[in-house]
């Protein structure tokens, strides 16, 4: 089993550093090429009105990205889930998803592109931090619709049958002083065999989501309940909140940058040099990216001890880790590389540590700090 994941892994990081070499690649292509100049004089002749030549540029943009991308996609999210058993997709199925996600992305997408623009044409000097704020709303605003209008799209879901595990969890979440609307179980078997739970929305959207392949019988209730416990852990020590506001912030040092480089002369307003704009919006990423992640795990650990602790039972914590990684197909201990670029939770091992040298029973005062 750990051979397969090896490999599984092995795969998945080649097929990330591929993705992201072709994407920057091709923007090099759009920009280079004159391409990028030739499709705005089309949408230039097709309509006089900026908001459209705006929609119609970066609708070419989303289009031919998609299109040319289209065989990475493919293969990273079902030829080669089914080559390791992981997924029960049909190829219908998978391009049902496929479009529905992209259909979401698209609109997203011109809905950014537009306020973008938008700020550019009308606060020349202000545009920067105005299209920051209005992006880090967005994404607030996504993360609070989310479970209620996207997730129906892909899952159907419905409150969880077993009363007994639903009155734990909810005593969990009263015990941690997380309020939610209710448990709910998401059919995640008829697509996959990985399982997951997840504590998304926001106010009172708040929800706890299960899969069925968590529910089937192999997870006892306390492995659930520590599941759930790392999750509200993360709202009560505000990690949520802190990650909004680093997003935020790097949000707003990348379009600082995009405002120094449109002073030095890469203008801002032309769409034409929308295809730089996203590449080195992509370039800051990746070289952020190894701190974000370390951000990132250190915030998971903290939630696993809380977890831990709230719950008063390691060996329930280690065995769903052991569970969770062998049907997920998780690489225990990834290489040093792979875990500084991908992945911001702590790789299964480490976790397991953790918990083996906290001590048998954590409560008392740490408890009480939740």
């Amino acid at each position: 089993m750990e051979d397969r994941a090896k490999k599984y892994a092995r795969v998945r990081y080649q097929l990330a550093i591929i993705d992201m070499v072709y994407t920057l690649f091709l923007l090099l292509i759009l920009q280079m090429s004159g391409v990028n100049v030739t499709l705005k004089s089309l949408c230039f002749k097709f309509t006089p009105y900026e908001v459209f030549r705006v929609a119609l540029y970066s609708a070419a943009l989303f289009i031919g990205y998609g299109i040319l991308t289209f065989h990475i996609d493919l293969y990273r999210s079902f030829l080669l889930e089914r080559k390791f058993s992981l997924s029960r997709q049909k190829i219908t199925s998978w391009l049902m998803d496929h479009i529905k996600g992209n259909l979401l992305g698209f609109f997203v997408f011109i809905i950014l592109m537009e306020c973008f623009f938008f700020f550019i044409r009308n606060f020349p000097y202000s545009w920067w931090w105005m299209s920051a704020i209005f992006w880090i709303l967005f994404t607030v605003v996504i993360a609070r619709i989310f479970p209620i209008l996207v997730i129906p799209l892909f899952f159907k879901y419905k409150k969880i049958e077993n009363n007994e595990l639903r009155q734990a969890i909810l005593a969990l979440a009263e015990k941690m002083k997380v309020k939610i609307l209710d448990v709910f179980e998401i059919d995640y078997s008829k697509k996959t065999v990985k399982a997951n739970a997840a504590f998304v929305g926001i106010g009172k959207s708040k929800r706890v989501l299960l899969t069925d392949t968590l529910l089937g019988g192999k997870f006892q209730q306390k492995e659930i309940e520590m599941i759930l416990a790392h999750e509200f852990a993360h709202y009560r020590l505000k990690h949520i909140l802190k990650m909004v506001a680093m997003s935020a912030f790097e949000i707003l040092v990348i379009f600082y940058i995009f405002f120094l480089l449109d002073k030095k002369g890469l203008a801002a307003s032309d769409i034409a040099n929308l295809g730089a704009w996203i590449f080195i919006f992509m370039l800051f990423g990746i070289v952020t990216k190894p701190f974000i992640n370390w951000v990132h795990r250190t915030m998971e650990r903290n939630a696993d001890k809380a977890a831990i602790i709230t719950v008063g039972d390691k060996d329930a914590f280690i065995s769903m880790m052991e569970k969770l990684s062998e049907q997920n197909l998780s690489e225990k201990k990834p290489p040093l590389l792979a875990k500084i670029f991908f992945y911001d939770h702590p790789p299964v091992e480490e976790r397991i540590e953790l918990a083996r040298n906290m001590p048998a029973s954590p409560a008392g005062r740490e408890a009480r700090c939740l």
